[in-house]
């Protein structure tokens, strides 16, 4: 379920990739204009992340993510409609609308990795967060030709028309299908008992609205929800916490530059027509898809051998993450198979390093997994919003994508300095006690205590 509605969560983000190019042209974007447009969803989305969080953490996994699925979708079908607007209205109604989709999109990864720490012991967790994080690039090889048809047979408008309404159907199938471990309704008390004990925090969400176990007499998390931004402050100055913070910005750039620009660069920069450019698109996925499966199952495979938890999620991050730079030497070569070429090494070099949600899973504290998931989700995401806009700025300044390719390859080189020298080990936060207004509990005397 996670992997099919990531699936879903990032084709949505993707649809203005492809349809960018005959919308550019219907409606006169310019190359900046669509960088802002691309970074909507990226304000929104990073704006959303902690209020995301606490939904998450006060009125559990499913009843959050059913609600986000569908306004997304709803958002995401509204987009269709645009050109009935004018080229004038079209810019601000297009920058709301994926405004929105961010917005409502904003629980979904911190959702994941709430719902993963909960069903996976620590030896499965890498494979199961790799399984829902390779989505991004299945999106891209599943829907990627089907968009691209929709747009050249149909128009562009018709295929926002109907992404949103698969995903509002998509909403109804999650309420029917997913539980927590202690609901649902084939689990055995061997299997529980194999979560819980090899470190699956099976009762996150008991107790929480919603549950059936909260209908049955639950107890609420012991933790007062009313400080729990109080323990912001201790994730902020950790400095762990902090490296895997600075990696996933610049992993994630990575990500938006072919969530958002490659698609255009292939039929720009590259000569293709939008038909091709969207298949074409689908074969670096594919090879991001592979990697990322493979980076989870390297990674836990490394931990059952013996490995410290910290070496085990680093060697295929830092691996990973040097591959991907090899996107540069697109810059030097001028047959299209060649590019394609690299761009699926590189693709696949990213997906066997963006490890993050299994390191977020290790780390977070079992009492705010839902803000610690967001915060990380936050600082990721901004690069949402700046990777599109300073590619635009770059190829409005150069007229070319080379530098744009320079500047993404150069994140990757910059996640693995930050996983190496930032990052020492990768280790569970303990949060320091608060009292009930949020301030760490003051030393007293042995008198007083």
């Amino acid at each position: 379920m996670l992997f099919m509605v990531t699936t879903f969560n990032y084709a949505d983000r993707a649809i203005l990739s492809i349809a960018g190019t005959a919308m550019k042209s219907e409606l006169g974007f310019d190359a900046v204009t669509m960088g802002f447009i691309f970074s909507a969803f990226s304000w929104a989305y990073v704006l959303g992340q902690l209020p995301g969080g606490w939904l998450l953490d006060r009125y559990g996994s499913k009843r959050v993510y059913a609600a986000s699925i569908f306004i997304w979708s709803l958002f995401t079908l509204l987009q269709g409609g645009v050109h009935f607007l004018g080229a004038l209205w079209a810019v601000p109604a297009l920058f709301m609308l994926r405004f929105m989709v961010g917005l409502a999109e904003a629980p979904s990864f911190p959702a994941n990795g709430r719902i993963v720490a909960a069903w996976f012991p620590t030896t499965e967790r890498g494979t199961a967060s790799a399984i829902f994080n390779s989505a991004q690039y299945f999106a891209t090889v599943l829907f990627a030709p089907l968009m691209a048809w929709i747009t050249h047979a149909y128009g562009w408008s018709q295929t926002f028309v109907v992404m949103g309404a698969a995903g509002l159907v998509l909403s109804m199938i999650w309420m029917r299908a997913m539980h927590s471990p202690k609901d649902h309704p084939s689990m055995t008390s061997a299997e529980l008992a194999h979560i819980r004990d090899g470190g699956g925090l099976v009762d996150m969400d008991q107790g929480l609205g919603g549950s059936k176990s909260a209908a049955k007499g639950g107890t609420a998390s012991k933790v007062n929800r009313g400080v729990k931004l109080g323990y912001l402050k201790q994730l902020l100055s950790n400095r762990m916490l902090a490296g895997v913070y600075l990696g996933q910005y610049c992993i994630n750039t990575i990500t938006y530059f072919f969530l958002t620009w490659f698609p255009i660069y292939l039929v720009q920069e590259r000569g293709m027509s939008i038909l091709k450019a969207g298949i074409v698109a689908s074969l670096p996925a594919i090879c991001g898809f592979l990697g990322g499966v493979l980076g989870g199952m390297i990674s836990d495979r490394l931990i059952k051998r013996g490995f410290s938890l910290t070496w085990a999620r680093k060697i295929p991050i830092v691996a990973g993450l040097l591959l991907s730079t090899t996107m540069i030497l697109c810059n030097y070569v001028d047959t299209q198979w060649m590019v394609v070429g690299i761009m699926a090494l590189a693709f696949f070099g990213k997906g066997v390093g963006a490890l993050g949600w299994a390191v977020v899973a290790d780390t977070s504290p079992k009492e705010i997994i839902g803000l610690t998931g967001s915060l990380f989700n936050m600082f990721g995401n901004i690069a949402g919003i700046t990777a599109p806009i300073v590619i635009g700025y770059i190829i409005k300044e150069t007229g070319s994508f080379e530098w744009a390719l320079v500047y993404v390859g150069a994140n990757a080189l910059l996640a693995v300095i930050s996983y190496l020298v930032i990052v020492k080990d990768i280790k569970r936060v303990e949060l320091k006690p608060l009292d009930d207004a949020g301030q760490p509990y003051k030393k007293l005397s042995g008198v007083e205590s």
